[in-house]
């Protein structure tokens, strides 16, 4: 068979069975927030390319104000005629009308305290479906951990769905309270005792051969001093009755997989591993891929030695029974809140003259974790590499972490000064000198204590936790080409670990622990003089990988290099090459000749960039009407191809004029 680059040179496309497996977006649909089960966010409706790209312009905008909408994270599907969406901290589930954006109908559930605590209600990131008996249904998850189920038409809660719930206002039928199913004692209304732990959700459930798959999300563990926790374990429902099936126990108990990576009985009273991020399913084969979280806290574990299965993971589920077919751990012992932040994205690539089915699985360490998805094996050997020790009094991190020897990483690992900008030696020998505070190294490496033997004010590891890839920024793949897209941006991240009250009884914990007791203090990256970026460009880019052999095809940078750099008053005169604006990609899609997204030029006009796939050319921009958050999708109705934008609380279409 022809190389696929050199196919690609040609004008030649392999096509692969991939996207029969997974067909979310056939005949313009949208049914998941990617697109499909396997998460692309590939679209093969055609009607805009790159001969009128120029030609799109707002066909209708949608306001969430009064769904008290701002963040504005969801993605909408787009399902038999009907625009789905998710808004605003009550995480309204709302249908409109495809051509003219009005609003068809509305459902929210009642308030509870479970609700009103919730650190993410504004985080709701769309909708899960399924047909049920030849009737479409909505799903949707809620900030105060309910599961219900709609009529997709009317809106209204499913006949026969779920029990009655034990508080005043909820529907009859419909729903499922789910904190029953987690075995924690919990109020109906108050939830989960906060001296416990908290949970919560962000992101729908996913629908694979008649079983729905709950996800969910635990606190922020940025500032908090309480390691009690509950763990995030996966849920499994009936769809057509609510009927539990199933739970994954991510959180190993005695007996349990993996049980040995917790020392210091701290398996009993701490947890989170959560999976926040969006699933993604092999319908084929009934599986369902869940990423998780790291454990309680985000950046100190000195309470919980050990490895800490099943956190910072990826972990494929038999749909059926909830059973673990394989799992592989991302991240040791994760002290660098690199929690597993976007959807595993599912491909069927060819390898030596066969199809093979893979996983590919984005991180914040910007590396790409590549699986066959039925069995598990690494495609490309993963290699365990010594890593930095912990210099902070109790804290006994991995002494190994797993490096991927393909692809190779698709930006900065780490921090030497021969990362640092060198526009001028004035300007890198100021950037020097504000790093010296700093302890940098490789990747993996870990932060400091306050009063460090270094006299340091912290450490900075890199990429931070919103550097590489995040959740604002999901990877996109092309199923007929094998090939993967990936945004990402460099940034460096310092948490201050201090004496603070974690948990009394941590000092008199079984086996003679002398963990420290420690807080985390609030965290920062570093700017450069002036404001500069610390970095060499580019800021941010995306990176086009072929998951066919795992070499890299091409990178451009993000949007534009900004002005704060081009009228930088050392800098005039100077032939700069565009850094990329700093941002990761917000929003992207694909189609059959463009990779499509949301950057940002020199002055910060937002603007939808459209490239050619195959080579990284930028072919032509069109001015958005505002900023762009994390969720462009593209649907055809009556003939018409629409591009959804996501701005805060509103939804904006565009669409090719109509002359």
């Amino acid at each position: 068979m022809i190389k696929l680059a050199a196919a690609l040179a040609c004008g030649i496309i392999f096509v692969s069975p991939a996207y029969s497996q997974a067909p979310g977006t056939a005949d313009g649909q949208w049914h998941y927030l990617g697109g499909d089960s396997a998460h692309t966010r590939y679209s093969p409706a055609d009607k805009i390319d790159a001969d009128n790209f120029a030609d799109l312009e707002e066909a209708w905008v949608w306001n969430g104000a009064s769904f008290n909408a701002a963040s504005g994270r969801s993605t909408p599907s787009y399902i038999d005629g009907i625009l789905y969406t998710v808004a605003g901290p009550r995480r309204h589930v709302v249908a409109i009308d495809p051509a003219s954006g009005e609003t068809i109908w509305s459902y929210r559930e009642p308030n509870t305290t479970r609700y009103e605590y919730s650190m993410r209600k504004d985080y709701g990131k769309g909708i899960a479906y399924a047909k049920v008996d030849g009737r479409g249904v909505i799903y949707i998850v809620s900030p105060g951990f309910f599961l219900t189920a709609l009529d997709a038409k009317t809106g209204e809660p499913l006949e026969g769905f779920g029990k009655p719930v034990l508080v005043e206002g909820f529907p009859e039928t419909g729903v499922v309270d789910m904190l029953a199913d987690l075995g924690h004692d919990y109020d109906a209304y108050e939830g989960i005792d906060l001296e416990t732990g908290y949970i919560t959700s962000s992101s729908p459930p996913i629908v694979v051969n008649g079983v729905i798959v709950v996800g969910n999300s635990a606190e922020q563990g940025y500032n908090q001093s309480r390691v009690e926790n509950i763990p995030g374990d996966i849920l499994g429902y009936d769809a057509k009755t609510g009927e539990f099936l199933w739970k994954f126990n991510v959180l190993p108990g005695p007996g349990e997989f993996g049980h040995e990576t917790w020392e210091n009985d701290a398996w009993k009273w701490t947890g989170d591993i959560s999976s926040w991020a969006p699933l993604s399913a092999d319908q084929e084969r009934g599986i369902v891929y869940v990423p998780t979280n790291g454990a309680t806290l985000d950046f100190y574990g000195g309470f919980r030695p050990g490895d800490n299965l099943f956190s910072t993971s990826l972990i494929a589920l038999d749909v059926k029974t909830g059973e673990r077919l394989w799992h592989f751990q991302l991240v040791h012992h994760d002290i660098w809140n690199y929690d597993t932040p976007t959807a595993p994205v599912l491909l069927d690539v060819e390898m030596n003259g066969e199809i093979v089915p893979i996983v590919a699985q984005t991180t914040k360490q910007s590396f790409v974790y590549t699986f066959n998805r039925e069995t598990g094996e690494p495609i490309w050997p993963i290699e365990e590499r010594p890593v930095p020790a912990s210099k902070i009094p109790g804290e006994h991190l991995s002494a190994t972490q797993p490096f991927p020897s393909k692809p190779a990483p698709y930006d900065q690992q780490g921090l030497s000064e021969d990362d640092l900008m060198d526009f001028t030696p004035e300007l890198r020998q100021r950037t020097i000198d504000i790093l010296a505070d700093y302890e940098t190294g490789p990747l993996f490496q870990p932060p400091l204590h306050r009063g460090n033997d270094l006299g340091k004010i912290g450490s900075l590891w890199c990429p931070g936790d919103i550097g590489g890839v995040n959740i604002d920024g999901p990877a996109v793949a092309d199923p007929t080409t094998g090939i993967l897209y990936v945004t990402s941006r460099k940034h460096c991240t310092t948490r201050i670990i201090a004496p603070g009250s974690v948990r009394d009884a941590i000092i008199d914990a079984p086996t003679g622990s002398t963990v420290a007791d420690y807080a985390v203090l609030s965290g920062f990256g570093v700017r450069g003089p002036d404001g500069l970026n610390i970095f060499k460009p580019p800021y941010s880019r995306i990176t086009a990988i072929d998951m066919n052999t795992g070499e890299h095809l091409w990178w451009i940078p993000v949007g534009e290099t900004p002005d704060a750099v081009l009228n930088h008053p050392d800098l005039q005169g100077m032939d700069i090459p565009n850094t990329g604006y700093g941002l990761r990609v917000a929003q992207m899609t694909i189609t059959p000749t463009l990779l499509i997204y949301a950057g940002n030029l020199s002055d910060g006009t937002p603007t939808l960039f459209a490239v050619d796939k195959a080579t990284g050319a930028t072919l032509d921009q069109v001015e958005m009407p505002a900023e762009s958050n994390y969720g462009m999708m593209t649907y055809v109705h009556q003939d018409k191809q629409y591009i959804i934008l996501q701005s805060g609380p509103t939804l904006t279409a565009i669409a090719l004029a109509e002359f």
